[in-house]
């Protein structure tokens, strides 16, 4: 029986590897070029993921963006800086988001209706959802608004531009 688990567990982790052979081709993560910059929202709660976009099912594992864990967003006019305890910090800078959307799943998680909220961002050659669930659920709808109309004023310009990789 414990050759069985051993072996199990193996071909997971195998299988694990494979699957971040898929998005090797993904550069490293942009850091946040203002750490200090004033938040002008701050999210707490759950990360489950990110997926090439339109496919929820195809989880990113490399760059640590497979990890799930508690996380922090905090919005500032640079973008949406994504702090994870225990997992890779990342930052989506404001002129690679697209926008945002209210969702029920992701890549092994499915919740209510809008219980999900969505973030489409540019990163390398690929277009990327990640999935977030505030601790308190009705922050969801404001994240929305503000998400989606920085992106906005950052395709017209109005926002300064994306950091450097680390």
């Amino acid at each position: 029986m414990l050759l069985v688990v051993v072996l199990l567990y193996w071909l997971m982790s195998r299988g694990w590897a494979r699957r971040g052979s898929f998005h090797s081709d993904l550069p490293e993560l942009p850091t946040d070029p203002a750490p200090d910059a004033p938040a002008r929202m701050v999210l707490r709660g759950r990360y489950f993921g990110s997926t090439t976009t339109e496919q929820w099912l195809d989880r990113i594992v490399t760059r640590g963006l497979g990890t799930r864990s508690t996380a922090e967003l905090t919005l500032t006019d640079h973008g949406v800086r994504v702090v994870r305890p225990g997992a890779r910090d990342f930052f989506v800078p404001a002129d690679r988001l697209i926008g945002a959307r209210l969702d029920r799943g992701i890549a092994g998680k499915v919740l209510t209706d809008g219980g999900l909220l969505v973030l489409t961002w540019r990163h390398g050659e690929r277009v990327l959802d990640s999935g977030f669930r505030s601790d308190r659920a009705e922050e969801h709808r404001a994240w929305l608004d503000a998400v989606n109309s920085t992106a906005a004023e950052a395709a017209e310009g109005g926002r300064p531009s994306a950091s450097v990789p680390a």
